[in-house]
């Protein structure tokens, strides 16, 4: 495998922008599929869960290899729906470049600002594709203007549509100045270039005026060029353009219509133009295992294997598929290989590349490339697998927390085992999917991201896993945290073994801004005191944090500090140390004025303009609070905030309130004091 002739992208967008669809016809171009699946008759090759097909979006994300030009290109189609982040999340992670797909009429809608940021922290470079310019509403310039003004990009056109809606015709690529179309006869697969039309040739020097402007600003020979009046080769401004890309000063915007096999080709170019092999983007950081120092981790075939643990997928036969990333070294078919995260050996008895759900046996993975690894046992998203020799962790990938909870019972006992382990299997694959019993009521609990994906798991379980089981309504997964700091100390002691354990802990608490999260600090050190039993009142703590102060929810927004420890040479129980922290903790926090939390989700609420009031005032009567409302030509866009209890069943209030026109999106954004 060449790396510079590979590409891992991922297709990234609003939900409905026509992200599957757009894969679906690089997959025919690109000759991997002899015929285009539509997502709209449940044929995708891409959304291939029955879920998927019935519902007519993208749940899990799927991971598939073409060839365009001599090159490989490893795709992962990414959902659209804000409670199927996760997927997105883990996704950007592992890929060297993504394409964003912005509809034509919507243009920069909620979930495309969520998925934006996602790429920003994980600095992968992008490319964008104007999408549905055949729908009527689209809109070319106001979606580059919100690709600037709501993402703060910089777009660059290198192509501009030819007519709009139902006269959608081609498009004129600025750089070699051609209009471009696509026979429909053969599904766009044939394409005509020609001279721009006499009414166009004005209008296209403007655009290339702009292109040439823009660029002109990463490279100071295009610069000279253009002001002695001198032709700039296209190859300099491809290489300019590349470089601007990769180091994210740049966007290089593309447009077309999937579904009407228009401008998909061209997408496919500025893959290979604009976004980077794995030997061209900035080396990840590690942290050595031995000297715990940072290292660079550098594109390399001849060094130890190491790779990343990207997705888990569950094979009723294989049994769990790990979906790795390669980052250097080569990893062969047959080896043991290390699992760094877990300090555990793992074996691989085979290597697949997958083509959605069909799949391909392979004898090795090199670095820089995709795949899947059969055989491990250990394995979970976000380990780092590699070298026992030379054991480098990667940063571990951070998922949203579960706001929304609903009860789950089996309806015979003999269900009972089977539904635990199929909930067992869905944790592995999901990152945000968990489940508890509950110690009060005895139920078991499954928590998710929002009804839409607690509603896709339970019918999973019912459907695929064929589990009978019956299902509680939706609950809110609510938080605890304190007002006020507060300190103490707790001294335990029990005989074990004959021998008196006693430890003594004090600590303090103190509340943290919205956000935070849990912060554990030891400031307390004693002369003598085996690491050992440091680490034992950390894991006291932490364990704490998860069982509550007054009701069992997990703590959120806090600080604690161990501010004194005493040591007794006759203690040798670890568990001395850890339940004397536990029980501290609860003392001190009982003081602390201890609230409950509720998740307070941002909400944005799309409505024609006659329907506003309606649209604001079912927000409001839900304890929402209303933000900003947004002008665009098709709707309103109504930004709020609201607490998660009260938009249970939203969506039919909305759509009554305003005859089926309103449709809203939500994301968790912080927790806050639950009002009583």
């Amino acid at each position: 495998m060449n790396e510079k002739l590979t590409r891992n992208i991922g297709i990234m967008a609003h939900i409905d922008a026509g992200k599957t669809t757009t894969t679906e016809r690089i997959l025919f171009y690109t000759g991997e599929n002899h015929r285009i699946g539509e997502v709209d008759n449940g044929e995708a090759t891409m959304d291939f869960m029955e879920q998927e097909q019935n519902r007519g979006i993208t749940i899990a994300s799927a991971a598939t290899t073409c060839s365009w030009k001599g090159h490989q290109i490893n795709i992962i189609d990414t959902p659209g729906h804000v409670d199927f982040t996760a997927e997105v999340e883990r996704s950007l992670r592992v890929l060297d470049g993504a394409v964003m797909v912005v509809c034509a009429v919507g243009g920069v809608e909620p979930q495309t600002e969520t998925v934006w940021r996602q790429a920003d922290t994980y600095r992968v470079p992008r490319i964008a594709f104007v999408n549905k310019m055949d729908r009527l509403g689209a809109n070319f310039e106001e979606a580059i203007a919100e690709l600037r003004t709501k993402l703060g990009a910089n777009p660059i056109p290198l192509f501009i549509p030819v007519g709009s809606e139902n006269d959608f015709q081609g498009i004129i690529n600025i750089l070699t100045k051609k209009f471009i179309t696509f026979d429909r006869e053969d599904q766009g697969k044939t394409i005509e270039e020609n001279e721009i039309p006499e009414a166009l040739s004005e209008t296209t020097e403007t655009w290339y005026d702009r292109l040439i402007d823009s660029v002109s600003s990463f490279d100071d020979e295009i610069t000279e060029l253009y002001f002695d009046g001198k032709e700039i080769p296209i190859d300099l401004v491809k290489k300019a353009l590349k470089k601007a890309t990769i180091s994210r000063e740049a966007l290089p915007v593309f447009v077309g219509s999937s579904l009407k096999d228009i401008g998909v080709q061209s997408l496919l170019d500025g893959v290979i133009d604009y976004l980077p092999s794995p030997s061209e983007v900035p080396p990840l950081v590690g942290i050595n295992q031995k000297t715990e120092k940072n290292v660079e981790i550098v594109y390399e075939k001849d060094k130890a294997p190491l790779a990343l643990i990207f997705k888990i997928q569950v094979d009723r036969e294989a049994g769990p598929l790990n979906f790795v990333r390669v980052y250097h070294g080569t990893i062969k078919k047959g080896t043991a290989i290390m699992n760094i995260s877990k300090k555990k050996r793992e074996r691989v008895n085979r290597i697949l590349r997958m083509h959605a759900n069909r799949s391909e046996e392979l004898t090795e993975l090199e670095a820089g490339d995709i795949g899947v690894i059969v055989g491990f046992k250990e394995g979970r998203t976000g380990d780092t697998i590699g070298s026992e020799g030379a054991q480098i962790l990667l940063e571990e990938m951070h998922f949203p927390i579960p706001v929304i909870s609903i009860a789950i019972e089996p309806n015979t006992l003999s269900d009972g085992d089977k539904l635990r382990d199929a909930l067992s299997l869905l944790a592995q694959e999901d990152p945000t999917f968990t489940y508890r019993d509950d110690e009060e009521t005895g139920q078991l609990i499954i928590s998710g991201m929002g009804e839409l994906h607690l509603d896709v798991l339970v019918t999973r379980l019912t459907k695929e896993m064929k589990i009978q089981a019956r299902v509680g309504k939706p609950q809110v997964t609510y938080r605890e945290s304190i007002t006020q700091t507060a300190s103490g100390s707790e001294t335990f002691t029990k005989v074990l073994a004959g021998k008196e354990n006693s430890a003594s802990v004090g600590l303090t608490v103190r509340p943290l801004p919205s956000g935070s999260g849990t912060k554990y600090v030891c400031s307390a050190k004693v002369k003598g005191m085996p690491e050992v039993f440091y680490e034992s009142v950390k894991r006291g703590i932490n364990n704490a944090f998860k069982g509550g102060i007054q009701f069992g929810y997990d703590v959120c927004d806090m600080e604690v500090e161990v501010t004194s420890l005493s040591y007794n040479e006759l203690t040798a129980s670890e568990f001395a140390y850890e339940a004397c922290a536990a029980i501290c903790f609860d003392k001190v926090s009982q003081s602390a004025n201890p609230v409950l939390m509720e998740p307070i989700m941002k909400v944005t609420v799309a409505v024609p303009s006659q329907y506003v009031g309606e649209a604001i005032s079912s927000l409001t009567s839900r304890s929402g609070l209303v933000n900003s409302i947004e002008s665009r030509p098709a709707s309103e866009y109504i930004h709020a905030q609201a607490p998660l209890s009260q938009l249970f069943g939203y969506s039919t209030i909305l759509r009554s309130a305003t005859q089926g026109r309103g449709t809203f999106s939500m994301e968790f954004d912080h927790y806050a004091q639950k009002q009583r």
